[in-house]
């Protein structure tokens, strides 16, 4: 069952406070206790508190991508599909469905507490960076849904970093390594459905550097550790042990997928 069901068959010990647990609560139509607060960050987490990580995480992923949604003053169709798309990949629920639209109907409220939100997110996680790291790439690949990312996207995005500790730099890294996986990943699926790609395969070969970090340059030593990291960043059982909603375990599987078949090209290349 999941952390949903659970909650709402009443088998937790415990409910999250905190804005997040307000937007839950809402989205559920139920009236969490405010004055409960979340755990000390020092506390170890136990199975019970890895339930509220991934409340926290859920709520926080579908609140805050309808927020950046309405950054430009309207939510495109696009925005819209990828949200839905994100659902479906997750194979969620009727109920679980429903309340993910929910939340990002609320994210788009203009009184939406966004930097509470990215506090307590921040503070639930504790040091867990590669799921911090998950958090953000899933909002910028929210944001390219409609193929860029405008002025007022970006300002967001880059506050939400600020918020959750990733540098500018990293930012613009993360950036970089999605736009190229959806050019890649096209492209691939071009070739396989036999259709002309509107790439060329060396633009192809470059995105395949790119979605590894890297350039054509980078040496084989520099190829096979950057591969290395990426997976173990997005492996799907790490991720769900640090709070992951199991429900999110297919993103994750379609991200080390990508970065393997990004490998496989560079090494088929190299010999």
């Amino acid at each position: 069952m999941s952390w949903l069901g659970k909650m709402i068959g009443g088998t937790f010990g415990f409910l999250m406070g905190g804005p997040l647990g307000a937007i839950l609560g809402a989205s559920l139509g139920h009236q969490f206790d405010s004055g409960m607060n979340t755990m000390d960050a020092q506390e170890k987490l136990n199975p019970g508190d890895q339930h509220r990580v991934q409340m926290a995480f859920f709520t926080a992923t579908f609140s805050v991508m309808g927020h950046i949604a309405k950054a430009d003053g309207r939510v495109s169709p696009a925005e819209i599909n990828l949200a839905k798309r994100v659902m479906d990949e997750m194979q969620l629920s009727a109920e679980m469905r429903e309340t993910a639209i929910n939340l990002f109907n609320q994210g788009k409220n203009r009184d939406f507490p966004l930097h509470q939100v990215l506090d307590q997110l921040r503070h639930e996680c504790h040091r867990r960076t590669n799921l911090i790291r998950m958090f953000v790439e899933i909002q910028v690949q929210a944001a390219l849904a409609d193929g860029t990312i405008d002025a007022a996207e970006e300002r967001i995005l880059l506050n939400i970093c600020s918020h959750l500790k990733i540098s500018r730099i990293e930012f613009e890294s993360i950036k970089m390594q999605i736009q190229a996986q959806q050019r890649f990943y096209s492209y691939q699926q071009q070739s396989s459905h036999h259709q002309r790609p509107r790439q060329t395969s060396q633009d192809n070969l470059a995105d395949a550097y790119a979605v590894l970090g890297l350039t054509s340059s980078a040496s084989d030593f520099e190829v096979k550790k950057a591969y290395r990291r990426l997976i173990s960043q997005h492996h799907p059982d790490k991720l769900v042990a640090k709070g992951l909603p199991e429900e999110m375990m297919t993103l994750a599987k379609e991200k080390t997928q990508k970065i393997r078949k990004a490998y496989e090209v560079i090494k088929a290349t190299r010999g």
